[in-house]
């Protein structure tokens, strides 16, 4: 009975974490994608900014930490960067700065979880 109800602590936890990681996977379709990105030029224009990490550990949370994955399979999030910010349901700016990331205008924090 204790080993089931440890496994069930561990699943629950593992879920949990995983449900807001942000390793995200750039699809060659507007089709394929579940939510459609703008870069912006300036910080100041982005709902988002976004760090990019280099290992998926890292990207954690649904701040801003993305890590980029090699297959669609291993995304949390499918994205497609959009030509013009009209297309785009989310407009982002990436950082040289971890501690830069983090959502400007969180009414479009739903797009990312």
């Amino acid at each position: 009975m204790k080993n089931k109800i440890l496994f069930l602590s561990i699943f629950i936890l593992f879920v949990g974490l995983s449900a807001y990681a942000q390793k995200v996977f750039s699809c060659d379709y507007k089709s394929d994608a579940d939510v459609k990105v703008y870069v912006a030029s300036y910080k100041s224009d982005a709902d988002l900014v976004v760090y990019k990490c280099d290992y998926k550990s890292d990207a954690t949370g649904n701040k801003g930490l993305w890590y980029f994955c090699n297959y669609k399979s291993d995304a949390d999030k499918k994205i497609y960067f959009c030509d013009y910010k009209s297309d785009a349901d989310l407009v982002i700016y990436f950082s040289d700065y971890k501690s830069d990331a983090g959502w400007q205008n969180s009414s479009k924090q739903h797009l990312m979880y």
